[in-house]
């Protein structure tokens, strides 16, 4: 039984699998019904309508539709999509049993325990024929797959076949419906419309179960008397064929598989049995220890079967699906249907080559799992599990295009799996010893060595070598030098490719993928929520591989995306240009023709060919969104631009690449106020004033468009400004005008005007304009405002700009690839109008139309007519000739078109605390970076880490460590610079780009020394905060040589044994009334890895607590172990023997310990209670502490970081770890 999919709840009675989506209902006692997606183990929706258990339930085949039958006697159709239940069907008079849908009418079947079967329409919602006969409970009703027939089993002792032939005759409308109804009301339930055509008897005791077969005239029943019996029909009559026993309690379901001759049937005798329909006879059973099963299902169009139990239900398979095959060249040999086959990936042609011996055992999951082709020697070796493991060599014949159905001479082996290793020697795995023998074509064995670890496969690894795979690490082992060449840690994985240069190679996991070069060093990881199930190497290096629902590719640098979704899971056996082959789980070839378009510029990215890049920007079709954020992650927002229309998208790329022309065009486009205010702001940064211009008329932003003239030194658009506002009546912005302009005689007009007359006079006074002040102080009269005595005056003179009326000076750079390449495509007709716009200045004149009429409609007419505005003049008005304001700017062509000269302004570069983070899966340099989050996720995925609090203050001292901060002058911001770490001996040279880090190994062993010196004195709280310090810590440390990364290791269990020991000890003093449970922890202190003067400590605690409490027997034992130390303080010895001696006059213990000091063991962190060899246990990811196994999921105690049991790639704290 290969398990898919598991759930934990009440008793299921009821389940049903969706035909299309990876969807089963599981209805259960407590009334609910449950709906789970099995392929990622989540659950979708509940329903609970339904009062008491529900024992039936079965989607609708096409419609969105599942019905339930319950112990309320009411049959419910629910509509999943709209997440309710539409309408309940009244009719039964007790418990409904089953109920389904027809695979092609709308019907409704349902068996009751009020001795009667009924058909509904669901589309009318009636009852339209009652099937009745049956003395009993009815235990189950079930259609015909294609027939007009129903089978019901009863707790009468009999199954009963009816004909509902009739019944399809005679229409379903609702009119028929009713008449129909009524005339079984009248008849007593004696409608024609169904008729038994068979009764079968045979069973002793109640009949639970009866199934069709689905395509022979075959019915399999299950029963109380523990038997299930076959059945045969045929147009006249029914007989039994044969009894199937083997079951020890009630058989509560039987079925026939869809697709092999097998029955599967299960019992409350908590087991299920697969049964041989040609030979009847039971050849695999699958057992729980506590739970019942109570139904079957099996789904429609796959090989997945579904069981009910007592505590939850199980979503398994018989066998293996996936074929065995490899690739030779343009060859696949694979096995089918007891046969190897060829099939030819370049003309298409598939022959059969010879026929496979079939395994002597009837034993499930005994074909050949894999397959290895010596294309010299023509031989295939196929390895299976039959009796434990074992191998069959066959040499094939030279001409094998014919049938190939002659029998060829096989030569057998025993061993886990084989491989050949070179052109007529292959490698078998002996697993009891731990051996890998090199054996010829003729079966004799050459060469025996012996492995390192205890591996359970081989994998070919180039000639000579094997990769040996165990549960936590894989190996390359040289068998002629007998050594091993490099290793891995890696999670456990299933499947091994290789590229066809031999240079990369990709392990995959069951939910990971890990891709390392040929000497096995790692250089990325791909994560998956689906099961990964195939994958190859295309020819430029790019990984393809298939999930149960999706066809992937894997880049160089780890980046990773969806070619295209998979109605069926496929296996992938080489990978041609566009064309993936693959084999499907009926292993059929199937050529699957991809676009390879995204990948492969990706690729061409990663690489810098830009020429084609080029190339299919021109060439190929409007790229997605996927592709453009992708683009600006990698840094290429000026490639993007040229791959999108929507001018939204196009103006924030733009900007983000700093082509002004381009945002200044998208800006026209949307004309949205946002969008000119970004774009001013940018134009602003980088000195295009004539473009800040442009955007501050647009929003007509008069306050940022004076000050802009002010920085710019334009007097005289800012005196326009002036007369704007006054135009407007805007008071604050003449005032402000006329302080940028230093003009004292605007400003005493400004304040008089608006009723200011002290603040008006002040500024005549001070400024020495006397008539003015004179003027002013007699309108005032006796409110003349006092000067302040002793102070001088001076002028607000507006500061001189460093460059006036023009751009900033502009770097000359040669223009990109991209720029130079990409700037006419799409663009041939639009070459006059270019040309025009280069000839014409795009800034536009501030009209005053889009001025007036804010607050002062009267002048409207000033400024539509211009003559108006100048016969004003001589009526002693305002001077307003100009008004058509701002004039044509005269804008050099540069900050317009980047054609016109040879350079453009310069993108920005990476920042470097990006640089930091780009190729590295260190933690501790994505917090100095400030990518906190991504530093969570690497801590969760290589140490499985879920607790954060006690690291945080470590990531802040990390951040601001590696940041510093330089102030220059009082207007300019504050430049914040990143501190990276210089080179030195230890990093072997340079470190390039890497953060200076404020954790580092000195500093561990600095604390490691405070905290021995600590545990020393007796000081253990202090100690004990000292090393758990330091292990939580270390996750945020990098040293930079293999020497150093094994030191940090081993810290790590340094410090975790510390922190077991001195918590059990803190525990001790705190447990002063029990004194059993002190002499335990005593006694545990003394098992965990100390250093041997604080080890001599410990025994003497311990021995003294234990000869305290009268256990002579273990006291004796810590006695011996203290003078084997050679204690070098006489008195410790002299007192250890002293002990001993006492004891070993009454060699007992007063009171029974739960320790066993001759039996290893390891104390679990939680709880401290020993886990002895050989009692099961789960571990920290990261400290490694054992803990038993009700712990596993739980935070770990030891140092409160990691979840224990979680899956984890192991710990990265190096640079040479990566590399």
């Amino acid at each position: 039984m290969l398990t898919k999919f598991e759930t934990k709840s009440n008793r299921v009675k009821g389940l049903s699998f969706h035909n299309k989506r990876p969807w089963i209902l599981a209805s259960l006692h407590t009334g609910v019904i449950q709906l789970w997606d099995y392929r990622v183990g989540t659950l979708i929706d509940k329903f609970d309508e339904h009062e008491g258990p529900v024992r039936g339930v079965s989607f609708h085949y096409s419609q969105p539709l599942f019905v339930s039958g319950g112990d309320d006697y009411l049959i419910k159709v629910w509509n999943y999509k709209l997440r309710r239940c539409l309408f309940t069907l009244h009719g039964h008079l007790d418990y409904i049993r089953t109920v389904q849908f027809h695979h092609e009418s709308p019907w409704i079947l349902s068996a009751s325990d009020d001795q009667t079967i009924r058909i509904w329409n669901w589309q009318s919602r009636t009852c339209i024929s009652v099937l009745t006969g049956h003395n009993h409970y009815v235990m189950c009703a079930l259609f015909h797959p294609k027939e007009d027939l129903v089978v019901s089993a009863s707790l009468d002792q009999t199954i009963r076949v009816w004909d509902i032939g009739a019944l399809r005759k005679k229409g379903v409308s609702p009119a028929d419906d009713s008449m129909r109804l009524s005339e079984m009301n009248s008849d007593l339930f004696g409608g024609v419309d169904a008729v038994v055509k068979y009764v079968l008897e045979g069973h002793d005791r109640g009949v639970n179960w009866a199934a069709f077969h689905p395509t022979l005239p075959l019915i399999v029943s299950g029963a109380d008397d523990r038997q299930i019996k076959l059945w045969r029909m045929n147009d006249t009559k029914a007989w039994e064929v044969d009894t199937l026993r083997g079951h020890g309690n009630n058989v509560s379901c039987v079925m026939f598989h869809a697709k092999q001759d097998i029955i599967v049937s299960n019992s409350e005798d908590k087991s299920i049995r697969v049964w041989d329909v040609t030979k009847r006879i039971g050849i695999q059973t699958f057992r729980r220890e506590h739970d019942r099963f109570w139904v079957l299902a099996f789904h429609p169009e796959m090989n997945l079967l579904a069981a009910g139990h007592d505590s939850g239900m199980i979503v398994f398979k018989l066998e293996r699906e996936r074929p065995a095959f490899s690739v030779s060249g343009d060859s696949l040999y694979y096995v089918k249907d007891r046969f190897l086959r060829i099939h030819d990936f370049y003309t298409q042609k598939d022959s059969q080559v010879i026929p496979i011996r079939r395994p002597g055992s009837l034993i499930l999951n005994q074909g050949p799992r894999t397959l290895s082709f010596s294309p010299t020697e023509n031989a295939v070796l196929l390895s299976s599990d039959v009796d434990g493991g074992c191998y069959e060599l066959y040499i094939l014949p030279k001409d094998s295009t014919g049938r190939g159905d002659a029998l060829q001479d096989v030569m057998r082996g025993l061993g886990g799996s084989a491989v050949f290793v070179a052109r007529n020697r292959f490698a078998v795995l002996d697993k009891i010893n731990n051996h890998v023998i090199v054996k010829n074509l003729k079966n004799d064995i050459v060469k025996k060595s012996s492995l390192p670890f205890a591996a359970d496969a081989i994998f070919y690894a180039g000639t000579g070598n094997l990769l040996c795979r165990s549960e936590d690490r894989v190996i390359i082992f040289d068998l002629q030098q007998r050594i091993v060449l490099c290793d891995l840690q890696i999670p456990f994985i299933k499947y091994v490719a290789w590229s066809s240069d031999m240079e990369s190679v990709a392990l995959l996991g069951k939910h990971v993928i890990i891709v390392a070069n040929k000497k096995l060093e790692h250089q990325f990881t791909v994560h998956e929520t689906i099961r990964v199930k195939s994958g190859a190497w295309d020819d430029n290096g790019v990984f393809i591989y298939t999930t149960l629902n999706h066809m992937k590719y894997c880049l160089p640098n780890g980046d990773s995306g969806i070619i295209r979704t998979l109605d069926v899971p496929l296996y992938i056996t080489k990978v041609s240009r566009n064309i993936v082959c693959c084999l499907d789980r009926n292993v059929k070839n199937c050529p699957i023709s991809v676009d390879p378009t995204e990948y492969m510029f990706k690729l061409s990215l990663l690489k810098k060919k830009y020429d084609r890049i080029m190339s299919m920007i021109k060439n190929s079709q409007l790229f997605g969104q996927a592709i453009i954020a992708y683009l600006q992650q990698k840094g290429y927002p000026e490639v993007a631009l040229h791959l999108v229309k929507d001018e939204r998208t196009r103006f924030n790329l733009a900007l983000e690449c700093g082509n002004i022309q381009t945002a200044v065009a998208s800006a026209n486009e949307l004309d949205e106020k946002d969008h000119w205010y970004r774009l001013g702001v940018e134009a602003l940064r980088q000195g295009n004033a004539s473009i800040v211009e442009y955007a501050y008329q647009k929003t007509k932003n008069f306050e940022r468009l004076s000050f802009l003239y002010l920085i710019t030194g334009n007097i005289e658009k800012l005196s326009k400004m002036m007369k704007i506002a006054e135009i407007k009546n805007d008071v604050m912005g003449q005032f402000h005008n006329s302080l940028y302009l230093g003009d004292i005689h605007e400003r005493v007009r400004v304040l008089e005007k608006a009723g200011h007359l002290p603040l008006a006079y002040i500024t005549a006074s001070v400024h020495g304009l006397k008539e003015d002040a004179d003027r002013l102080g007699k309108e005032l009269g006796d409110n003349i405002p006092s000067l302040p005595k002793g102070k001088v005056p001076s002028l607000l003179i507006p500061p001189a700009p460093v460059l006036s009326c023009s751009d900033w000076p502009l770097l000359r750079v040669m223009k990109g690839i991209f720029e130079g390449g990409l700037d006419n495509i799409g663009k041939a007709g639009e070459n006059e109008e270019d040309d025009e716009a280069l000839d014409a200045d795009w800034v536009e004149d501030l009209d005053i139309d889009d001025v007036i009429g804010m607050q002062n409609g009267n002048v409207e007419i000033l400024v539509e007519n211009s003559d108006a505005i100048e016969g004003n003049d001589e009526e002693g008005g305002w001077d307003l000739e100009d008004l058509e304001l701002p004039p044509e700017v005269a804008t050099p062509k540069a900050s317009i078109n980047g054609r016109s000269v040879g350079f453009i302004a310069p993108t920005l570069g990476m920042p470097v605390s990006q640089i930091w983070i780009r190729d590295s899966s260190l933690p501790a340099e994505h917090a100095a970076a400030g990518n906190f989050d991504t530093a969570l996720r690497l801590l969760t995925r290589q140490l499985g880490i879920k607790n954060f609090i006690p690291l945080k203050p470590m990531f802040l001292d990390l951040y601001l460590g590696s940041q510093s901060y330089l102030r220059t002058f009082d207007s300019a911001p504050v430049i914040s610079l990143e501190i990276e770490k210089g080179s030195s001996e230890t990093s072997g040279g340079s470190v390039p780009h890497a953060p200076a880090l404020v954790f580092n190994f000195s500093r561990l062993d600095e604390k490691l020394k405070t905290a021995y010196k600590a545990t020393t004195d007796g000081k253990f709280a202090e100690a004990l905060r000292l090393f758990l310090n330091i292990l939580q810590s270390i996750p945020l440390t990098v040293v930079y040589s293999r020497r150093e990364v094994d030191e940090v290791k081993e810290m790590i269990l340094l410090a975790k044994e510390y922190v077991i020991g001195l918590k059990m000890e803190v525990m001790r003093k705190e447990v002063k009334d029990d004194m059993i449970r002190q002499q335990e922890l005593a006694a545990y202190f003394t098992h965990c890895n100390l250093q041997t003067v604080h080890l001599r400590l410990a025994l003497m605690n311990a021995m003294t607590i234990c000869f305290k409490a009268g256990n002579y027997m273990t006291a004796a034992n810590f006695s011996r172990r203290l003078l084997e130390s050679n204690p070098p303080k006489e008195i410790q010895a002299k007192k250890a023997r002293q002990v001993l001696q006492a004891c070993e006059r009454n060699m007992k213990d007063t009171t029974e310990l739960n320790y066993d000091f001759r039996n290893p063991f390891v104390v679990c962190g939680a709880t401290y209670v020993p886990i002895y060899r050989g009692q099961k246990g789960v571990s920290c990811p990261y400290c490694g502490s054992r803990f038993v196994p009700s712990i596993e999921g739980k935070l770990c105690t030891v140092c409160d970081l990691a979840v224990v049991g979680a899956d984890t790639s192991g710990l990265r704290c190096s640079p040479s770890q990566v590399r």
